[in-house]
């Protein structure tokens, strides 16, 4: 009798193990998933602002056409990118081509002084700081996730039910990287 309670118990403490493993990896999934979905509407409202801000770049700096090309094509990318890691390099893309705008931007003053443009340039701002504050939160629940699906023994159970490989983050790019690791701006007054 004392031996088939034992056994009870152990299988009864394996089950929570599983239930419990496998309830925690959703829940981390989940969190994860939802937190790119804020992404996503960041970006959304991001690429619904371009095509106004380039048309409004347009009027002023025309023959700039390669700078507008390259946020157009960054736009589109952007709208075509489906995976994960599309959506990060469109992403990359995109605030690339719009770092180079607003320097285009620079070398016209009546279109620096333009409030449409103004306006635009504070809403991609706005966007901007949001992208960024997200980009965070889904690092955070993506390290979450990959922590706690490489611990013992839920690395076990997330290979049961196909927890597979881990997430990735949005990292800075290639040429950001290098553009942040350059000699910083010289200021003189």
């Amino acid at each position: 009798m004392l031996g088939i309670v034992v056994v009870v118990v152990i299988i009864a403490v394996i089950g929570f193990v599983i239930i419990g493993s496998y309830n925690r990896l959703v829940a981390l999934n989940q969190k994860a998933d939802q937190s790119f979905a804020d992404i996503d509407v960041q970006l959304k409202q991001r690429n619904d602002l371009i095509p106004n801000l380039v048309e409004t770049v347009k009027g002023y700096a025309s023959h700039e056409s390669g700078t507008l090309e390259a946020v157009t094509a960054a736009r589109a990318a952007a709208a075509g990118a489906t995976t994960v890691n599309e959506k990060v390099a469109a992403d990359n893309m995109m605030t690339g081509a719009l770092g180079r705008l607003f320097a285009v931007s620079e070398a016209y003053p009546d279109l620096k002084a333009n409030t449409n443009f103004l306006e635009l340039q504070r809403e991609l701002s706005d966007i901007e700081n949001k992208l960024a504050a997200a980009r965070r939160f889904f690092n955070n629940a993506v390290a979450e996730f990959n922590a706690v699906r490489a611990q013992f023994p839920t690395v076990l159970i997330a290979g049961m039910f196909g927890f597979g490989a881990d997430k990735p983050f949005f990292a800075v790019d290639a040429t950001e990287r290098a553009t942040m690791n350059a000699a910083p701006p010289t200021v003189k007054f």
